[in-house]
């Protein structure tokens, strides 16, 4: 199974495994990390799954939409590499990504 490495706010680093097919936000979610709140369940309507991925992954992720834009907007720690974990299709290309969880808003 694909790999997901995981930093936690607190800093601690967690390996997971997760299936394909799912997103990124259920691959952790259903691992156990609590920190991905994922309060709409996946659909793009709340942020409450925002990482900062890896830029080494940066081009085999998929274009982010209009709405996945216009909700990172509204988080103070927004950078370059934010990404809602609902909106990333979690396959065997993404093996090994490497996703930190953003700071609560």
């Amino acid at each position: 199974m694909p790999k997901v490495i995981v930093t936690t706010r607190e800093g601690e680093v967690r390996e997971v495994e997760g299936e394909t097919g799912l997103s990124l936000m259920e691959v952790m979610r259903d691992n156990g990390i609590d920190e991905i709140l994922a309060l709409c369940g996946g659909c793009c309507s709340c942020a409450t799954c925002h990482v900062h991925v890896d830029p080494e992954f940066a081009a085999k992720l998929p274009p982010m939409s209009e709405d996945e834009n216009d909700l990172l907007d509204s988080s103070s720690d927004r950078d370059a590499d934010s990404r809602l974990s609902c909106q990333i299709p979690f396959s065997a290309a993404l093996d090994g990504i490497r996703v930190r969880i953003a700071v609560e808003d």
